[in-house]
């Protein structure tokens, strides 16, 4: 008996190894992106926090301390005074930053979500091409794009020619020279094929027996919409909008290219202009900036993966 008992006790470390083999396949497969996250995000986040708890040398030019022990609170004190000092500069282009992408994020969502819808439901046999369509301004550079645009925008432009032509402005409108609204649609025209796609992704995957099982229920079209598709499409919602408000936030070039005047600066644009300062001297407070820039994109972020586990848990 005894004997026999340790020939059945004698498998089991073998069945053991089915585990480990398991456990370093899944570690080697995590181990590329744990890298590429630790060398592309941890490392250069650091060294954010590093130039901003750092100093600055005789020479101007920023120093790095790696020891958080060492850090100074002397950048962090003057990005302070210059969002909600007395003499304050950033904390209104803040607000100027998040009205514009508030604004622009509520265009690309009425524009975006009846084209995605149509193509989803209505495009039938040429839904392919519409897609195509849909994909083809990411073949083309967003610089581009906004040069392209300054083109129709110049007073001499096909804007003007159009709106003269309808007899809609009596003399051409000066839409470079600092126009909020120019900002707002470049927003919205660089950002929304983002939009689009990812609300097309999720209105197409509803299932049309939950729509038609609405009407049979004797809900009209709109009814329809607003209880049925509208519902299931919030996530899509969701995630298209996270898509698209997070780089707007961040966003200077579109501001750069079509406006150039202070009057429609947005936060992108003052941490591009103390980070590229002479001599370096702003950098630290520029980086502190990129951290404060941070924490207001990281809201959005949680909120969304709360509603995202909530609607999950819902589905369950």
């Amino acid at each position: 008996m005894a004997a026999g008992q340790k020939r059945l006790a004698r498998p089991a470390p073998r069945r053991e190894r089915p585990k480990e083999q398991r456990r370093l396949f899944w570690v080697a497969l995590a181990a590329p992106g744990i890298i590429w996250l630790t060398v592309l995000f941890i490392v250069p986040f650091y060294a954010i926090f590093a130039i901003a708890g750092g100093t600055v040398n005789v020479f101007g030019s920023p120093v790095a301390v790696w020891n958080p022990l060492h850090w100074s609170s002397a950048n962090f004190a003057a990005a302070w005074r210059d969002v909600s000092g007395a003499s304050a500069f950033a904390g209104p282009i803040l607000l100027r930053t998040l009205g514009y992408v508030a604004l622009a994020s509520l265009l690309s969502l009425l524009i975006a979500y009846p084209v995605a819808y149509f193509v989803a439901r209505f495009a039938g046999r040429r839904k392919a091409l519409f897609l195509i369509l849909l994909i083809a301004p990411f073949w083309i550079s967003y610089m581009m794009r906004m040069l392209a645009w300054i083109d129709l925008l110049q007073t001499g432009g096909y804007v003007n020619k159009a709106l003269s032509f309808l007899h809609l402005a009596s003399q051409p409108v000066d839409w470079l020279g600092g126009l909020w609204i120019t900002v707002v649609l470049g927003l919205v025209y660089g950002y929304i094929p983002y939009l689009i796609l990812v609300l097309y992704a999720g209105l197409d995957r509803i299932d049309p027996a939950l729509i038609e099982a609405g009407r049979d229920l004797g809900l009209g079209r709109v009814r329809t919409f607003l209880r049925v598709t509208l519902p299931l499409s919030r996530q899509a919602i969701l995630t298209g909008m996270l898509i698209t408000v997070l780089p707007m936030l961040g966003d200077y070039f579109t501001n750069q290219l079509l406006s150039g005047t202070t009057g429609t600066t947005m936060f992108g644009n003052v941490i591009d202009d103390q980070l590229t300062s002479t001599g370096g001297v702003l950098e630290g407070q520029g980086a502190v900036f990129s951290l404060l820039f941070l924490l207001v994109l990281i809201a959005p972020m949680i909120w969304y993966l709360v509603a995202t586990n909530r609607s999950a848990r819902g589905a369950a």
